[in-house]
């Protein structure tokens, strides 16, 4: 795939992370999300859990200059089903497929079961990045074809990213997710003082339901981490998935070889009870944002799932002046745990004129209410009200 305007530049499709160096990639995806670095993502495959086998065909995307050089890389994914993505478009599967198409395969950029917002068009910043922008979306629509692909669905991007795409032909999607924001807090007290009483003392009662079942929470990290607390993550996560969907999408030398490439990104919220392992909560931490992702346990304390995926993240954050906690999907339930509303951005290519215009439609109708959601949902903020 030449591009013969201006400086050339030569895109190519590679199937393996690791066919380019970890120096040259992590230069485009830059040091601030730890989801699209080269250690997360080809972990992801040399553990066998993306990959084509599972139903995610990598087919990245790489950019290089005349003098060979990477300058641009995508993540992305030839997919025959529509798991482990969390911008969900079952809907939209059925619907083209009962009018007789054909909806898989499809083109999935974005990082595997992660429903983590972050750059997915991964650009040097010294590169000319509108020039590059739309060199990759021609690319996104080229492989598409390539593949007899239904579409491409670049998913959870940056608003600037989504509003570039769409320059290029690419429909809009909204959605949110719940953060929650450091506003100069010193301490988890700074916190609750900013929250109006009656949500203060109603988290206050729930950390210390679960300090009064005597489990100990210790958090994690770097070296302190070891294979016995990966054994029993690895358990806690096929409790969860066991329970709740039936799919254990990440396998166990994943989180093996996440501790050995990326232990110092690394922070697991780690529950016992009497000296032995009853949850935890595996986060991720970038330049300014601590990111939950998946968490698990045996028992069923109440309010322990709040105390080690919401509060605990809140404390790490806290005390390394991280700017944000990301604590994944869904899940109103956290508004008054001191999470709002934000918004997130996906991106589509469909070539097909009339599933583009029905798709189209339901998009706009659905940012509409997306964005009348989050209004309505702030006026549920547990923050005290100015005046």
């Amino acid at each position: 795939m030449p591009d013969g305007s201006e400086t050339p530049v030569t895109l190519k499709i590679i199937s393996r992370v690791s066919e380019v160096s970890a120096a040259d990639w992590d230069a485009c995806a830059g040091p601030d999300n730890p989801f699209v670095s080269h250690a997360f993502l080809s972990a992801l495959e040399d553990s066998g859990s993306a990959v084509e086998d599972e139903g995610w065909g990598p087919q990245h995307l790489v950019l290089e200059d005349d003098d060979g050089q990477l300058i641009a890389a995508v993540p992305a994914y030839i997919k025959s089903h529509s798991q482990g993505e969390y911008v969900f478009d079952h809907g939209w599967a059925h619907a083209f497929e009962n009018a007789g198409g054909k909806y898989y395969p499809k083109l999935v950029v974005g990082v595997p079961f992660s429903p983590v917002p972050g750059p997915r068009l991964l650009i040097r910043p010294d590169a000319d990045k509108e020039r590059i922008t739309g060199v990759l979306a021609a690319g996104l629509i080229e492989l598409c074809d390539m593949h007899d692909a239904s579409s491409v669905h670049v998913n959870f991007l940056p608003e600037d990213q989504w509003t570039a795409l769409a320059e290029h032909g690419f429909l809009q999607r909204q959605g949110q997710q719940f953060h929650w924001q450091n506003d100069g807090y010193e301490t988890f007290d700074d916190f609750l003082g900013a929250l109006s009483s009656r949500k203060r003392k109603n988290i206050r009662k729930e950390r210390a339901a679960v300090a009064a079942t005597g489990v100990t929470i210790r958090a994690l990290h770097g070296d302190d981490l070891k294979p016995e607390h990966w054994d029993a993550f690895y358990g806690f996560y096929r409790d969860t998935t066991d329970r709740k969907w039936g799919w254990d999408y990440l396998k166990r030398d994943f989180f093996r070889l996440l501790q050995e490439r990326m232990r110092d990104k690394v922070v697991l919220m780690f529950c016992e009870l009497d000296g032995m392992p009853v949850a935890g909560a595996l986060n991720l931490v970038g330049t300014d944002t601590i990111y939950g992702r998946n968490w698990g346990g045996h028992a069923r304390f109440k309010h322990l799932h709040f105390e080690l995926c919401y509060y605990q993240a809140i404390d790490w954050a806290i005390a390394h002046g991280l700017k944000r906690v990301e604590a994944g999907a869904q899940g109103q339930h956290k508004i008054q745990r001191g999470y709002l509303p934000s918004a997130t951005y996906s991106a589509h290519w469909i070539p097909h004129p009339g599933f583009r215009r029905a798709v189209g439609d339901f998009l706009r109708r659905e940012r509409e209410a997306i964005g009348e959601d989050m209004e309505i949902l702030m006026d549920y903020s547990p923050f005290k009200k100015e005046g």
